[in-house]
């Protein structure tokens, strides 16, 4: 672009801004911005910047990387042992007793707050929106006021120019100006930020503000912003338990087949989980090396691997040992209880002893801002909705198919269903292989929120089984109302009593719902044949 062309649009710029016609940077500002002590360099390009100084943005860029000298009334920048004019921008010699510019930390924070600023003309809605991100990090006195003035002024976009004011009533709420602080406070109060309401906070020591009709009026703003974000600190923790409840869900579906509907108390079923997690280690491995343009979608290919790998090992402990059990719940407790730490075993053996990092796909990484303070992570949202799907497709299998007519023929009445024709034992391992492979989809998805390791399942063992027994032997229904309760209610009670207590307290009122009611939540409509 000719350079006539480009400072016309520089101009442009700093008209529509209300700054003035914009000029080249002079050599006396040049000198200004880079000597003197830090008050006056700081004031100096302050100016600069508000008056929209040409080519002043590569200036301060110089300046933060080092590679500005000064001799006399001359100032070069100095890169790759070529040096120009730092006003003009023609090739020049540095003299041997030119001295390097030095900027402190105070000094940085301002040119980095002067390149920020520089960047709010641009006419990039996402260039704006970096630099006033940077600014807000940067400590802004009331020198840029001017600035942040005419930036408010131009802005046409609503969300940038409330950030644009927000940081305006934050200078001003320590202006010399009583009428200026009041109405910055009450700017202010309508925020709902933690930064927001860490900088009022300071404002109400004894030795910032003395004025009582602005203490007052900082402290009703300070707990009004306190009570915006109570709602968030509470929404947080209701989809914390939400989220806890949809991993516990998923863990309880495959124990409620194999322990609710076939009677089989499988110790080993946290081992399934934990093979549906490397399950999912193992896919995202295959595809970073052979399918790395594809990568971000290993997770939907890992799903039905995750669930057929538990499904299988599933099949072959009923085959081998469980069909030999059916009727004796000790014999079954004690074999599956041997047959998981062989699982345990074999997956050190293969893998190592130490945890195996497994990577979220790019649509699965960050989250949404709901309030100021609450962001609900992608993968976390995304469990969610996994829960609910597998959910739905259970209840629809168990329901409404062949097998699940087979299933609970056979659970209700064994000889019954024999007499008219159910291959009874081909059900049991299509049952059991169900329930397994559910619970390698409870690995699938948790390994997008943790590590995993050998002992994955054991953390989800003794909460699968309370979830099935609480919400009712049998019961779906009841196994999803108990999961998700159990998640909001351990989530609610750590932030009073801490993770140790909270644990204790819940299983105390486990053992205490038991006991009035046996059945859970859910009771068992009819009763069994067997019985």
């Amino acid at each position: 672009m000719p350079l006539s062309t480009r400072l016309f649009a520089l101009a442009l710029l700093a008209l529509l801004l209300g700054f003035g016609p914009a000029h080249a940077l002079t050599p006396q500002q040049a000198k200004a911005i880079a000597e003197g002590d830090s008050d006056e360099r700081i004031a100096a390009l302050n100016k600069a910047v508000a008056d929209g100084t040409a080519d002043l943005a590569p200036f301060v860029q110089a300046l933060l990387d080092d590679a500005v000298k000064i001799a006399g009334d001359k100032v070069f920048v100095v890169r790759d042992d070529k040096a120009v004019d730092a006003a003009t921008g023609a090739a020049a010699t540095v003299p041997e007793n030119a001295e390097d510019v030095v900027s402190n930390n105070r000094m940085k924070g301002a040119l980095q707050a002067a390149q920020a600023a520089l960047q709010l003309v641009s006419p990039d809605v996402e260039t704006r929106r970096t630099a006033i991100t940077e600014m807000a990090k940067q400590t802004i006195d009331e020198s840029q006021l001017v600035l942040l003035e005419k930036a408010v002024a131009a802005e046409t976009d609503a969300g940038l120019k409330h950030s644009l004011e927000r940081m305006r009533a934050a200078i001003l709420v320590s202006s010399s100006d009583k009428a200026k602080r009041l109405a910055a406070v009450k700017s202010l109060a309508e925020s709902s930020e933690p930064t927001v309401a860490s900088l009022l906070q300071e404002r109400l020591a004894p030795d910032a503000e003395t004025d009582p009709e602005v203490r007052a009026a900082l402290t009703q703003a300070l707990d009004g912003i306190r009570g915006k974000l109570a709602w968030g600190e509470r929404a947080g923790v209701v989809f914390t338990g939400i989220s806890l409840g949809s991993i516990l869900l998923l863990a309880a579906l495959g124990l409620a087949i194999t322990y609710g509907l076939m009677g089989v108390i499988n110790m080993a079923h946290g081992e399934l989980i934990m093979i549906g997690a490397y399950a999912a280690y193992v896919t995202q491995n295959l595809f970073r090396n052979y399918l790395p343009g594809l990568f971000d979608y290993y997770i939907l290919a890992a799903i039905p691997i995750s669930f057929f790998a538990s499904a299988l090992v599933g099949a072959a402990m009923e085959r081998s040992v469980i069909r030999w059990l059916y009727g004796r719940p000790l014999e079954t407790l004690l074999a599956t209880w041997g047959i998981s730490l062989v699982l345990m075993q074999s997956v050190r053996t293969l893998f190592g002893a130490q945890n195996v990092p497994v990577e979220n796909p790019a649509w699965l990484s960050g989250g949404v801002s709901v309030l100021s303070n609450l962001t609900l992570p992608f993968n976390r949202i995304a469990i969610i909705v996994f829960a609910m799907l597998v959910l739905g497709g259970l209840a629809y299998l168990v329901a409404r198919t062949r097998l699940g007519l087979f299933v609970r023929g056979v659970t209700q009445n064994r000889r019954m269903a024999s007499c008219v024709g159910v291959n009874t034992a081909k059900v049991d391992t299509y049952a059991f292989a169900l329930g397994s492979g559910i619970a390698g989809l409870a690995g699938c998805a948790l390994s997008q929120v943790g590590n995993v390791g050998p002992d994955l399942g054991q953390s989800y063992i003794v909460d699968s089984f309370l979830v099935v027994v609480l919400g009712g032997v049998g019961q779906l229904a009841g196994t999803v109302y108990a999961a998700l309760g159990l998640g909001v209610i351990n989530k609610l009670l750590e932030g009073w009593a801490g993770a140790v207590l909270a644990k204790i307290m819940v299983l105390v009122f486990i053992v205490v719902f038991i006991q009035k009611r046996p059945q859970g939540i859910f009771a068992m409509k009819g009763r069994s044949a067997e019985a």
